[in-house]
């Protein structure tokens, strides 16, 4: 029977790191699509697909941190037996965060690395108002703010009344969580960000680093909240060069905009 959190294909016997991949709010795994053909041998990337998009659409999304986090160490415990990392863009990167602590609380094999990108360091308060219940032209306004959902998708009634119950879930899922003091991770973290996301500033990103008790950096790459997708060349090529020490004998591409 297919494993539905996987959207392209279940991990295999396969050599190399694999990267499972979390997507930001109203987004699904498709937003990942790309990053397989872009991805160097030594990395594997699995999109994961959550309850109420893509493949999933007629499950009931999930409003809350820690039921999601606790149903994804439940998919990924079969496949923690090779080399892995986590991915996560903007609402993906606090869920990936938390899925970290969630494994680590498990005692399973913990994460090569943190990747982190697009959002404000956990500890930090939300500075947006909160929508998840608000009336829907209030949440259609919010969607044009953020911007990467597409143009014809917002001027759709009949769509948008289907995506809407996803999105309001995951604008639930952001507002109504709670960082919790736990300690640093022991994994190596690297943090992304957009040099003109109007959304995340600089600081806001930096204070992702106390989060590692291992090595942590920032990385800032040109574009706005969704540069995971103008700039997708240069995170790949920042992810593989994070993972191939993992990976003996690879040799990435070589990123930009170190911090």
């Amino acid at each position: 029977m297919r494993n539905p959190w996987f959207a392209q294909a279940e991990p295999q016997d396969e050599a190399g790191v694999r990267l499972f991949c979390l997507p930001y709010a109203g987004g699904s795994a498709s937003a990942y699509r790309a990053w397989r053909d872009l991805a160097p041998e030594h990395v594997r990337v699995y999109p994961l697909e959550l309850p109420g998009r893509g493949a999933r659409w007629g499950e009931t999304p999930v409003a809350r941190m820690e039921p999601i986090t606790e149903m994804l160490a439940d998919a990924l415990a079969g496949y923690l037996d090779r080399p892995y990392a986590l991915f996560g863009h903007s609402m993906g990167a606090l869920i990936a965060f938390e899925l970290a602590r969630t494994l680590r609380g498990r005692g399973v094999a913990q994460p090569v690395h943190l990747f982190v990108s697009g959002s404000a360091a956990p500890d930090l308060p939300r500075t947006r108002q909160p929508i998840h219940a608000a009336p829907d032209a209030d949440v259609l306004e919010e969607l044009r703010f953020l911007g990467g959902t597409p143009a014809e998708l917002l001027d759709d009634p009949g769509l948008m009344e289907l995506v809407l119950p996803a999105l309001r879930a995951d604008f639930s899922l952001l507002e109504t969580y709670r960082y919790q003091a736990q300690p640093p991770l022991g994994m190596p973290l690297t943090v992304f960000g957009g040099d003109a996301d109007p959304l995340v500033a600089h600081g806001r990103l930096h204070r992702w680093l106390r989060q590692s008790g291992a090595a942590a950096r920032l990385v800032v790459l040109p574009g706005e909240h969704f540069f995971v997708h103008s700039a997708v060349a240069d995170v790949m090529a920042t992810i593989a060069g994070a993972l191939a020490a993992q990976a003996p004998g690879a040799r990435p591409p070589v990123p930009r905009g170190v911090a």
